[in-house]
Formats: C-alpha cells, sequence, structure tokens
C-alpha cells in the first residue's frame, strides 16, 4: 500500500479530490434518468407477471424464472441506489419507494439491507467491522479459517470450488435475513416491513403454485431464486473479494480505505447496465451518493488524481475479477488443506 505522509496530512487529499467532482457536476441528482430507469424495471416486472400468467402451467416457464431472476436483481440496483439517496433529495421519498419495490416487490428487507451496506460501506473489508467479510460458510482471510469449526472450516478448504454453487442460496439467505430482522429490537418499521414482506410471499408463492403444478412449481423456485442469487453475488463478487482485508491495526484514511479496498470492472454499456453500474466500485465507495450515471464521468478523473498521489488504483475485465476472487478464496483455506 502506498503512504505518503502522515494521517492528518493525508486526510486532506479526499476533500481536494471531492472539490473537483463537485465542480465538475457529478454529484448532481439526475432525475429524468431515474425517471425512466424506474419506469423501465417496473414495466419489466409487470411484463414478466403477466407473461408467466399468460404461459400458464408449462415448463417453458422456466424460461420467465430466468427472466424474472434478472428483472429482480436489476430492481435490486435501483433499491441499492435508493439507499444511498441518489434518487430523492429527502429520505421520505426514498424511504417509501424502497419499502414498496425492495420489500414488497423482491421480498428483501429495506431497513435491515441499508443498516447492513452503510456498515459495509464505512468499513469496507474490514475483518471486524464489515458485516460483507463476517464469517459464516465463507472465510475470508486465513485469521477467520484458523478459528472456523464445523460447516465453514470444512467449506474453507475448498471454498473457491463452492463459491459459485453457494451463490444459489443467497437469495434465500437475504430472503430470511429480512425476516428476521423484522423481529430485532433494532427494527425501525418492524409492522410496515413485516407485513409488506408478508403480503410479498402470499403473492409470490400464491401466484406461482395456483399456475403451476406441484412439481412444476418448486423447480420454477429453485431456478428463480438460485439464478436470482447467482446473479446478484457475481454482480457484487468482483467489487471488494480478493482485495486486502483490514483489521484494527490497518490506519488508513478515507480514501486510501475506500480505493485499496475497492476493484473496479472495466467494460462497456452493456457490462454498466448487466452490473448495474455497480462495476464503479472505487467511484461509488469515494461517493456513495453519486447518481450511478455519473460513475462512469467520475472514473478518470478518480484515476488520475490516485496515481497522481500513488495510490493503487485496480481496474480490471470481468473475468480477470473472478479469478481474483477465486484464487484469494483459494488462498485463505490453504492451511487447512
Amino acid at each position: 500500500m502506498a503512504d505518503t505522509g502522515t494521517l492528518e496530512t493525508r486526510g486532506s487529499d479526499f476533500a481536494k479530490l471531492a472539490r473537483q467532482i463537485k465542480d465538475a457536476g457529478l454529484l448532481d441528482r439526475r432525475p429524468v434518468y431515474y425517471a425512466v430507469r424506474l419506469s423501465l424495471v417496473l414495466a419489466a416486472y409487470a411484463g414478466a407477471w403477466s407473461l408467466f400468467w399468460w404461459v400458464g402451467d408449462s415448463w417453458l416457464q422456466l424460461l420467465v424464472a430466468v427472466a424474472l431472476a434478472v428483472v429482480f436483481a436489476q430492481i435490486g440496483f435501483v433499491a441499492h441506489d435508493l439507499g444511498h439517496r441518489q434518487v430523492f433529495k429527502t429520505r421520505r421519498p426514498s424511504d417509501i419507494t424502497g419499502l414498496l419495490i425492495g420489500n414488497l416487490g423482491i421480498g428483501l428487507g429495506w431497513g435491515w439491507w441499508n443498516t447492513k451496506h452503510n456498515r459495509h460501506h464505512a468499513n469496507p473489508n474490514h475483518e471486524d467491522e464489515d458485516p460483507d467479510v463476517s464469517p459464516a460458510v465463507i472465510v475470508w482471510s486465513q485469521e477467520q479459517a484458523a478459528r472456523s469449526q464445523g460447516l465453514p472450516r470444512f467449506v474453507a478448504k475448498w471454498q473457491a470450488y463452492w463459491f459459485f454453487p453457494l451463490l444459489t442460496l443467497e437469495a434465500w439467505h437475504l430472503h430470511v435475513a429480512s425476516v428476521k430482522a423484522v423481529f430485532q429490537p433494532s427494527a425501525k418499521r418492524p409492522w410496515i416491513e413485516g407485513m409488506l414482506l408478508l403480503a410479498h410471499f402470499a403473492a409470490y408463492f400464491g401466484v406461482v403454485f395456483a399456475v403451476l403444478g406441484l412439481g412444476k412449481a418448486l423447480v420454477f423456485l429453485v431456478v428463480h431464486q438460485g439464478l436470482f442469487g447467482v446473479y446478484l453475488g457475481s454482480t457484487f463478487a468482483p467489487n471488494h473479494k480478493g482485495m486486502p482485508i483490514l483489521t484494527k491495526d490497518d490506519q488508513l484514511d478515507f480514501l486510501r480505505k475506500q480505493v485499496l479496498t475497492s476493484r473496479n470492472v472495466k467494460g462497456g454499456v452493456f457490462t454498466d447496465i448487466a452490473l448495474g453500474q455497480l462495476n464503479y466500485q472505487i467511484e461509488h465507495h469515494l461517493f456513495p451518493n453519486m447518481p450511478s450515471p455519473n460513475l462512469r464521468k467520475a472514473q478518470p478523473i478518480v484515476q488520475k488524481y490516485c496515481d497522481g498521489l500513488g495510490v493503487s488504483y485496480l481496474e480490471t475485465g470481468l473475468l480477470t475479477s473472478y479469478g481474483q476472487a477465486l484464487r484469494h478464496l483459494h488462498e485463505v483455506g490453504a492451511p487447512l488443506r
């Protein structure tokens, strides 16, 4: 890691970059863009469910399951932007829209996810502070691997091979965590969030089992939720997995903490759409409230600035990012093999 002075001196580095970004107008909201984007994803959501009803009791519904997995993930990306206050100026419309498309639309708890995600942004890839690298079934450092027991220890030995298969369970994990969060004392809107989640699952399972026979319905659920999880996981994995894991001994200023633990993924318009524009992860972590369509414009400014400071700025292709993440997971499990 590059070191260009004391923590106090380096603390001003982000302020200088922030002025450049603000002067370029890249923090200004994009209401027309988000109005169009939200309209398109909601139209796709309604269209996919209409197609499901029209196709009826047929194995062709597995193709509809694939389409719905993509639509659910795209709605998740919009919910992510809402959580960062990229869309609306005030909290209330962000929360209302987030609850409707998150809890009611795709069955993911808005309040729980926002709290978890904000903790991640505050301390990305921090072994003790980032919930996204907390040891569960997957472990993220050799220290976590050494402390692991039971199933995590068994999986950790060959977790690079287990990673993508385990993502088929990610959507189910998010649903369960969303429901469990409603019953926690810290829940801010337990009745609203709980009722919206209940309405989602009642409608979702009700429609699926009303249209499809039992066997087809179960296969549909496996395919839809499995691919939804794989899509989400494949989108977030390139961002931080395989990047440095921080501990309490690492003393980094804000700019270096965000840049050195994040990875950008190069690509064109298709990559931007497929990854919800989170492929500009460095810029997103530095400026989480920046509207996502502005991240591409901010990228060359941020990269040039980091190069001038001597701060490592990593940008790779999508497949290369997966390779780096999987090699890291394999190295973490090495002492257990």
